[in-house]
């Protein structure tokens, strides 16, 4: 039975509500979403779908396309298959396909290159990563964006944060730090020892918490110690900030109630555990947790207290550095690896290697482009499934509102596999039951996540004594070069690589280099040629290419975080010469 209510599949911090009438997609007028859409769900339907699977470029039936996979399967020994899982949709059924590549004896993937690095050093911190609701920023007084940029990432905060105080740290004027009342335009990589000049001059004007601090972070008089080791001028000369600037924020979040947001690039660093750790110090010091409308909003997790119905142990390798040619056959979901993995020459000389490319996705892209088999997957329009969100507490039912002869169903896939290879499975009603008998019905009339806290960390950090750990070393070096920092931030256009996708490098009057002038940017693992566009709201020692940019990962490095197994996309320099 067909409903026409459902829910966003994209992996975004806003999780909106949809009502599909008439052939249309539109907002929910109640909840977080507030009654309007991003950019990409309201253009969702212009975007054309894969609507044949194919074999060799050859267009076949799905009942073809689902013999040939099980042959290429059971022509592979299980340690051959690799299942390349991503997050083009987000939904919890998308882990169906998990149960049977694991129960096969398959390989799946470890390590994030999204938010990993940032979600370890929140779990050392504060002992677990909970969500922030954003009803909870709502109730601020004063907000931080840091390295944020809600226009293009979660425009349903836009309207929470009417007539506060916001202050904007970021490399880039973006929209919102220009309307900012302090906007910090620090140097990329500078952001950890902002944190600890931040948390230092607290202490130094003696505006610390300190009732807070002794029941809940009694050693921070040890974490004051460490920041004592960051020079003071030196360093305020490398971020680019100066010391009436922080003289400004700290006077402005005195005695506030402060929500701290954050961005994901600022953690796309080998260091990146210790720079979110950081941040969750300085607010530590400020005593904001556990009280209403404070607190650090980062990507909470969005598994918290939902347990998984499907077996997922296997054996793992890394998702950032994913070496292809070990694996006979490559089965690949919702990920596009060949623009998105970082190193990207390397990936596609790997990936080569195979013999078997699986792709199961809705667009075509660079993956698709050297895949031997396509299987087009139903969008979230046409079959049931249910969410969660990493920046509110909800749960959407993401229920079927339209019928389609194209593509396959993430569970409908695993459930021939399953039934060919003689893999026990449930229903698909089972798991979907089984997901929502995780959630209640509260008084709002929303389903919620049970067990999940309105105002986080109000009893305390989950550690094993429910205090702080504070960070106690860091690395000092600032790496100061010649070289351009390469900034990757998401579009407004485009979600990495779905949707409409940017084509520029983008760079500062101050480089030389004129609008529509082809250059070459070059980095330690490759290059990319692109036209100019001139930006000036970039500081002149970066360069800006879009998340989701034709050949920008040719110039990222494969190097992991030194915690969390994340990505490094930040943490490249570049060089620009003309063509």
């Amino acid at each position: 039975m067909l409903s026409n209510v459902t829910a966003c599949p994209l992996d975004c911090y806003d999780s909106c509500g949809i009502l599909y009438e008439n052939g249309k997609i539109k907002p929910l007028k109640i909840g977080h979403t507030n009654g309007f859409l991003c950019p990409h769900m309201n253009h969702f339907k212009k975007h054309a779908l894969i609507q044949k699977p194919r074999y060799k470029g050859k267009e076949i039936t799905m009942q073809e396309a689902l013999i040939l996979l099980t042959k290429m399967l059971s022509e592979s020994k299980p340690d051959e298959i690799l299942h390349y899982r991503g997050s083009g949709n987000f939904a919890l059924m998308q882990e169906v396909s998990d149960h049977f590549f694991a129960s096969y004896g398959a390989t799946l993937t470890d390590g994030n290159l999204c938010d990993g690095a940032g979600e370890a050093g929140i779990i050392e911190g504060r002992g677990s990563n909970k969500n922030m609701p954003i009803s909870q920023i709502y109730k601020s007084d004063v907000v931080i964006f840091w390295g944020r940029n809600p226009h293009t990432t979660s425009s349903h905060l836009l309207p929470l944060i009417k007539d506060k105080k916001i202050i904007v740290i970021d490399p880039i004027k973006t929209k919102i730090a220009k309307m900012a009342d302090i906007h910090m335009q620090l140097r990329p990589r500078t952001d950890l020892h902002l944190a600890l000049l931040f948390s230092r001059f607290l202490h130094i004007y003696n505006d610390c918490d300190i009732e807070y601090l002794d029941e809940h972070a009694p050693d921070y008089e040890d974490f004051y110690e460490l920041t004592q080791t960051v020079r003071i001028k030196a360093a305020l000369d490398e971020i680019g900030v100066s010391l009436g600037q922080i003289g400004e924020l700290l006077e402005l979040v005195k005695n506030k109630k402060v929500a701290i947001v954050c961005g994901i690039g600022i953690q796309k660093y080998r260091d990146g555990a210790d720079i979110i750790r950081a941040i969750d110090a300085f607010a530590v010091m400020l005593g904001l947790f556990g009280k209403d409308g404070s607190g650090v909003s980062y990507l909470g997790s969005s598994r918290e207290h939902i347990e998984s119905p499907f077996n997922k142990k296997a054996k793992l390798v890394s998702k950032v550095d994913t070496e292809f040619s070990n694996f006979k056959t490559v089965f690949i979901q919702g990920a596009n690896p060949l623009s998105q993995m970082p190193d990207s020459l390397r990936v596609k000389k790997s990936i080569s290697k195979t013999e078997n490319v699986v792709y199961f996705g809705l667009y075509e892209n660079e993956t698709s482009e050297v895949a031997d088999l396509i299987i087009p997957a139903k969008s979230f329009l046409h079959k049931e499934d249910v969410r969660t969100s990493y920046s509110h507490n909800s749960m959407m039912f993401m229920n079927k509102v339209a019928d389609t002869e194209v593509g396959i169903s993430e569970y409908d896939l695993s459930a021939y596999l399953c039934k060919h290879f003689n893999i026990a499975h449930e229903s698909e009603e089972f798991y979907i039951n089984h997901f929502k008998n995780c959630a209640l019905k509260k008084d709002d009339g929303i389903w919620h996540v049970k067990q999940r806290e309105e105002v986080p960390y109000k009893d305390g950090f989950d550690t094993d004594d429910g205090e702080f750990i504070f960070l106690d070393e860091f690395d000092n070096n600032l790496e100061i070069t010649d070289t351009l920092h390469l900034i990757t931030m998401k579009s407004e256009t485009s979600l990495n690589s779905q949707f409409n996708r940017k084509e520029n490098v983008y760079l500062n009057t101050a480089l030389g280099f004129k609008e529509d002038e082809l250059v070459t940017i070059t980095s330690q693992t490759g290059s990319v040629d692109l036209k100019v566009k001139i930006n000036d709201y970039l500081r002149d020692d970066c360069i800006l290419i879009y998340s989701g940019t034709k050949g920008v990962n040719n110039l990222t490095s494969s190097k992991h975080s030194y915690e969390g197994k994340n990505a490094t996309y930040q943490q490249n320099r570049v060089e620009v010469t003309r063509v």
